[in-house]
């Protein structure tokens, strides 16, 4: 690890208080905040002169499907609302293999690092028999990559034939289902702070998944001090499952089997009454906002401020790339701005509104303390992004810029002190060459109608003229 001190130094703007002369870091650490027109007191041993770069603090997904990259726009689940879209997807996503698994996280984790995301939590919860090691597939490529993730143990353990929504391909029995959340976690979690490599547990909805697995989920997260995480509220057709089901709504049902703390937090959460709403920050449960995924289904609109007035955190997520359908954290901001301006009035939701909600919101509903803010003490996790394209020319407040003008990838971004991106790539990274490995197990994998291309010809179609043939036969 590099242990030189940088000071990132004099930017244009920067998300922080007190900060306009730039950072200064050490290791993993932010050490110093240098005031305008100011010198570190620190000694410096490398200069990043951020004079036309916006700094941000590390933005942070808190829910995502690395896996459905390899279905974006699917043919077949076009133009449908959640239910009738997810029984389109499920006979596909049933045959992910390992390799495909394993290329589309990082191409996703990929998507998110150039979009100024150094935190992604991802809700894998599709443990098919030749996918049992999911997790661990996603743990190796979040280290080859040098992202923090929070990977959430999904389930289902509720098929059809018993009432739910998923084929009985996907579910999984709850003894399977605890038993490998309790490897995962003594695996991989990591409860320090600085922590590259989380756990957390995930059923994934009311309707594909038991009562007995939520409740005995939710003593398990207790028992080993993690996160819990769910599908919750997202549509009508939820609400009416689970009073058919249960005879409870939704947040009714959510206390019922233990899940109303502050471990908890919730994707989407739209659909809430304003008892609902009071209960759910009485508690301290998060909520979610994912502003893509909720327009492109037709879900309809968190209700972010009067969650948080009632004492909820909000965060936000871009959902998985089959309901986005892309993976940009920074487009996702100002695709949320501007939907909850649609609520409440632009007066109301401002530009660091939205850029809290991807920052300190989605750090707490994480729980963690350690990122999401550039102050002293906390984790060298930083997106800096340009504003030298034709949208940007024009333009005079640059924090409100990068979001008003649109802005699509970052500069530069480090995690826990080491430039991951620099010159808007992602270092070490071939880009092309990804590109191909994940269309190529897209193609030959999941629909034999679309065929694969050799990489040579890929790469000239990228105007690339240096390229080495490789086979595009799969074992």
């Amino acid at each position: 690890m590099n242990e030189a001190t940088i000071w990132v130094k004099n930017p244009l703007a920067i998300y922080a208080k007190n900060s306009n002369g730039g950072v200064v870091i050490k290791g993993q650490d932010i050490i110093e905040l240098v005031g305008v027109g100011k010198a570190p007191l620190s000694q410096i041993d490398e200069v990043y002169d951020a004079s036309d770069s916006v700094v941000l603090p590390g933005l942070i997904n808190t829910h995502h499907h690395f896996y459905q990259t390899l279905t974006r726009a699917y043919p077949e689940a076009l133009n449908k609302e959640l239910f009738p879209w997810l029984k389109s997807l499920y006979k596909v996503w049933a045959h992910i293999q390992p390799e495909m698994l394993a290329v589309s996280t990082e191409l996703a984790l990929s998507e998110l690092l150039l979009s100024g995301c150094t935190t992604a939590s991802d809700h894998h919860y599709l443990f098919p028999s030749q996918l049992e090691n999911a997790i661990d597939i996603q743990v190796e490529q979040a280290q080859k990559l040098g992202v923090r993730v929070v990977l959430t143990r999904g389930s289902m353990s509720l098929g059809e034939k018993d009432g739910g929504l998923p084929p009985q391909s996907v579910v999984q029995t709850k003894e399977q289902i605890l038993s490998d959340s309790e490897r995962l976690i003594k695996s991989y979690h990591d409860p320090d702070e600085g922590a590259m490599i989380q756990i957390a547990l995930a059923p994934c909805s009311p309707f594909s998944v038991t009562t007995e697995l939520m409740r005995d989920t939710a003593e398990l997260a207790e028992q080993y001090d993690v996160r819990l995480h769910t599908h919750l509220a997202e549509t009508i057709d939820e609400e009416n499952f689970c009073l058919e089901k249960f005879g409870l709504r939704t947040v009714d049902y959510l206390e019922s089997v233990g899940w109303l703390s502050e471990r908890t937090w919730l994707a989407h959460g739209i659909h809430f009454n304003q008892e609902e709403i009071q209960k759910l920050g009485k508690s301290g449960v998060g909520v979610c906002h994912c502003p893509s995924s909720n327009m492109m289904l037709g879900s309809g609109i968190c209700r972010s401020l009067e969650l948080e007035e009632a004492g909820c955190t909000v965060g936000l997520g871009v959902d998985g790339s089959a309901s986005n359908d892309g993976s940009n954290l920074i487009a996702e901001l100002r695709q949320g701005m501007y939907l909850q301006r649609l609520r409440y009035g632009a007066s109301k939701i401002t530009h660091e509104h939205a850029y809290d909600w991807a920052s300190t919101g989605s750090a707490k509903l994480l729980g963690r303390n350690d990122i999401g803010e550039i102050a002293t003490g906390k984790q060298a996790d930083l997106a800096l992004f340009k504003l030298d394209e034709l949208r940007f020319s024009g333009s005079h407040d640059p924090l409100a810029a990068l979001l008003l003008c649109g802005a699509q990838r970052a500069d530069r971004v480090m995690v826990a002190g080491q430039w991951r991106v620099v010159d808007g790539k992602i270092v070490d990274k071939d880009e092309a060459e990804l590109i191909y490995r994940h269309r190529d197990r897209k193609s030959t994998r999941l629909n034999s109608s679309h065929k694969p291309i050799s990489y040579a010809v890929f790469c000239l179609k990228k105007k690339k003229h240096t390229f080495t043939p490789i086979s595009t036969t799969i074992d």
